[in-house]
């Protein structure tokens, strides 16, 4: 029976962060399926965040790429791929393996990863492939490497379950990985555990912490080691664990005792000394700590270093390998872990090996092949560099969009349009690199794919397919395939089926392993196609380390000596520091998320973030727009004035894009300066200047279609229910822009040209298509209403659309505060003051806000405390 024809629920993978949530997919009828959490998963045991719970809205096939292109013309599949094969063959021939590259994704299945890696690392001879993980967990790959021999996370998420502490370091959890944040609130409910926050800026994920420090960014390694070095002083380190079971390298200890009393790491912190006094006795206190980190470590010129200085603290300290205690990687992409399995990184040869020579020796004997890469490639922002140089002559892009999301993104654009040959691979017709292929090809997206994914915890579960794929799509494990024959590899690419691949996986692990290596997933060598399908979610590794014995020559894990480096203070020319990240309820460039309108709810623009002191003296207020820039570009964001911001450092999201922006492009703002050793960029530092942007006008436009990106000062858009939602603002004669922007159909207006007011609607048989107001001063009406015009079931009046609002008032929402049930600000505000609750739960029984996903329970916890605060006066 044909997926689509499927009434029982199929159990597979969500599609967006490393949690790696289990769902229970039921299709309803031609691309439509009913989305729950998997209540039998590991992971999440039936929980879902914002972004996976409304999954369902993104299956369509609203723009896609369906079929091959050759530039701007529609190709069959094989001329498509002889062009490709053909292409990479003869710039091999003349210029050597190392003129072509694969950049790659954590969005691939490990199947997908593991044929990419074969032909580019095994029969091309090139170790030229990098993925897009490189940008956000290539440090703590570094850091593991380093201490324990091997990348392995030596955690599971029954860790959290068994701990006394949890120290989240640049992790905020409860908008990035919703679910691990409610598994800890939960074992706080339960056992009383702690939590500690280290964040420079105070995140949602603060809320509910028993303690915050708002570090100085990049102080990490500083504050680390005076934990060290506190620990020590007070007789806490583990040395029957050291001698036994960690490697100590000389002057170790005494390079530590310099300079890590508890002033001086407060002040290298910038934080209180006794705050910082109560964390160092929180964690000596607490036996069972889980120490988590993500980009906030990983994103920085210093990555490795802050990851190992992580590790020194739970190695010394004997915390690792015992139940509810350890350090804990969380990994951004749903198959990053995958990817690093096989060798996804430039770094990596696969199966957790590196380039040592009998490595690549044992390699080539199991693919049968003489000509493996024998040294590591290219990382991504060397690739792209050997790009621009004309260096790398063809490259393939698959499943990822580095136009947006690389640092310098217009150096990579540039690169990008001066290279002779560049593939794109991907489930999205338009997007900003797609715009630079020569050649693009058509590949399965989530709902069709079939394969593997392994999550933070090393749990490798089943991605199965919910529909057929459209007639010319393919999977991306079959278009390398197909790539690799036509290159000439005929007997190594034979694949079948994605259960080929993984039996082939499975074996290379188990291969000439003989426990030198962790990851060895032989069990599954011989696996049946049946038994595959069927596949259960299960963890490799057991609990890693838990002897005491680690993949080292000697057996020992390694205490890595790291100092801090010294921050260099802010430039005249760029006064101020720009952090950057995720929202909660969007995924990378928007090309899935931004199809869902209630994702669309909660962060509408691109906003940048900024202390009420800065924008004071900067005279910027709330709402206004504000040009941000670097050496390296500027983009435009609308101002959000946030107390939770330090001084001088202001924070943007990652998401819009040249397609749903004319501003808030942030890849582009980064220096492309990387970590020396995991070759990983800092997102999280760029020096910035921050200026008001002063417009004549501004306004927004619901419309049922989308209008062309608009050639305005600022304009950008997001979905809601059957239309699209532009906020706008320019110079110029606004009626002019009014004119150029409005659709064809009946249209009526009302308009002030000394005041620079706009209203006008335009309907089509009665019906709202359109709805577009303008102010030079005063307010705009709220789009709420407008929005419900474009689906109501009876016309409104003239009148009322021309006023942005209906002639009996409604009470105001509110900005969406939780997209699960639409419930808005001021509906949680009048709720939690007229109804006297107290508690998250309490809102919830009323208003059901926070009762499913959970991802705004601080938000309504915070609403809560303040209502708190202000009754005491």
């Amino acid at each position: 029976m044909s997926p689509e024809l499927a009434v029982a629920p199929i159990r597979t993978t969500c599609a967006y962060c490393g949690v790696g949530c289990g769902i229970t997919a039921t299709t309803t009828g031609d691309r439509r399926v009913t989305i729950k959490g998997d209540p039998d998963h590991p992971a999440n045991a039936g929980k879902l965040c914002s972004k996976g719970t409304h999954l369902g809205e993104t299956v369509s096939l609203e723009g896609r790429l369906l079929h091959p292109m050759i530039g701007d013309k529609r190709a069959g599949w094989g001329k498509a791929l002889d062009l490709v094969a053909k292409r990479f063959a003869d710039t091999v021939a003349k210029y050597g393996p190392d003129s072509v590259a694969f950049y790659v994704s954590g969005q691939l299945l490990t199947e997908d990863y593991y044929v990419a890696n074969k032909l580019m690392k095994g029969f091309i001879g090139s170790a030229n492939i990098d993925t897009n993980s490189r940008l956000c967990m290539s440090s703590a790959v570094a850091g593991h490497m380093r201490a324990f021999g091997e990348d392995v996370v030596p955690a599971s998420y029954e860790d959290l379950d068994e701990a006394d502490l949890f120290v989240l370091v640049g992790s905020n959890t409860a908008w990035c990985h919703p679910i691990v944040y409610q598994r800890m609130l939960a074992a706080r409910e339960r056992r009383g555990a702690k939590l500690v926050v280290i964040d420079p800026r105070r995140t949602e994920t603060c809320e509910t912490a028993d303690l915050h420090l708002p570090i100085r960014p990049g102080s990490d390694v500083a504050l680390m080691n005076g934990l060290l070095a506190h620990c020590r002083r007070e007789g806490l380190i583990d040395e029957a664990y050291l001698a036994a079971s960690v490697s100590v390298p000389e002057g170790f200890w005494d390079t530590l005792d310099e300079g890590n009393d508890l002033w001086s790491v407060a002040r290298a912190c910038d934080v209180p000394a006794a705050d910082l006094k109560r964390f160092f006795d929180l964690f000596a206190a607490t036996p069972r700590t889980v120490t988590m980190f993500s980009q906030g470590i990983n994103q920085s010129i210093r990555g490795t270093d802050q990851v190992n200085a992580i590790l020194n603290v739970h190695l010394a300290t004997g915390r690792i390998g015992k139940p509810g205690a350890a350090p804990f990687s969380i990994t951004g992409q749903p198959n990053a872990m995958g990817g690093r399995e096989v060798g996804g990184l430039a770094s990596t040869l696969a199966a957790h090996m590196d380039f040592a020579p009998e490595n690549v020796a044992r390699v080539g004997r199991f693919w049968g092949t003489d000509k493996v890469a024998a040294k590591p490639g290219l990382k991504a922002v060397d690739l792209f560099r050997r790009l621009g140089e004309g260096k790398i002559k063809a490259i393939w892009i698959m499943a990822t969009n580095p136009a947006v999301s690389m640092p310098d993104a217009n150096a990579v654009r540039a690169a990008l349009a001066a290279c002779p040959f560049v593939v794109v691979s991907d489930c999205i017709a338009e997007t900003d690199t797609g715009a630079f292929a020569h050649v693009r090809l058509p590949a399965a997206g989530w709902g069709e794919k079939d394969g593997t994914v392994t999550n933070s915890d090393r749990t490798i579960s089943r991605q199965r397919a919910l529909f057929a794929c459209p007639d010319e799509v393919k999977p991306d494990w079959w278009i390398i395939s197909e790539i690799g024959r036509r290159m000439g590899w005929r007997t190594a690419f034979t694949y079948a089926r994605p259960a080929d691949v993984y039996r082939e996986h499975a074996r290379l692990s188990t291969y000439q392993n003989g426990g030198a290596r962790l990851f060895d997933i032989g069990r599954h060598a011989a696996i049946g196609n049946e038994a595959y399908d069927a596949m259960a979610p299960w963890r490799w590794g057991g609990t890693p380390f838990a002897d005491g014995r680690f993949p080292t020559p000697d057996g020992k894990a390694r205490l890595v000596s790291v100092s801090q480096a010294k921050i260099a203070p802010a430039l005249p020319a760029w006064p101020m520091t720009l952090n950057t990240g995720r929202y909660r309820d969007q995924w990378h460039t928007m090309t899935r998320t931004g199809l869902s309108p209630k994702l669309s709810r909660h962060r509408q623009e691109p906003l940048i973030e900024i202390h009420p002191d800065d924008a004071a003296a900067l005279g910027i207020a709330d709402g206004d727009l504000a040009r941000v820039a670097t050496a390296q570009g500027g983009s435009v964001y609308r101002a959000l004035i946030h107390e939770g911001q330090r001084i001088g450092e202001v924070f943007a999201p990652i998401h819009w894009t040249d397609r749903t922006s004319s501003g808030g492009r942030t890849g582009l703002l980064p220096r492309p300066l990387v970590d020396p050793h995991s070759g990983q960029p800092g997102f999280k530092a760029t020096p910035v200047r921050v200026e008001k942007l002063a417009v004549a006008w501004r306004g927004f436009l619901i419309a049922r279609d989308a209008p062309a990106m608009i050639e305005t000062a600022y304009a950008t858009r997001v979905r809601v229910p059957q239309g699209w939602l532009i906020e706008l603002a320019g110079d110029g004669d606004p009626l002019v822009f009014a004119n150029a922007i409005l659709p064809k159909g009946d249209r009526i207006e009302a308009s002030d040209a000394a005041r620079g007011k706009i209203r006008a609607a335009v309907l089509r048989q009665g019906r709202l298509i359109a709805s577009l107001h303008i102010m030079r001063d005063g307010g705009l009406p709220s789009r709420d209403w407008l929005i419900e015009q474009l689906q109501a079931a009876e016309d409104a009046s003239p009148m009322a659309l021309l006023a942005g609002r209906p002639a009996k008032p409604q009470p105001d929402r509110g900005a969406i505060v939780c997209v699960c049930f639409d419930v808005g600000m001021n509906t949680l505000i009048r709720a939690i003051s007229d109804q006297a609750l107290t508690s998250v739960e309490a809102v919830g029984a009323a208003l059901s806000a926070g009762t499913n996903c959970g991802s705004c329970r601080p938000a309504i916890q915070k609403l809560i405390t303040v209502k708190e605060d202000a009754a005491h006066g």
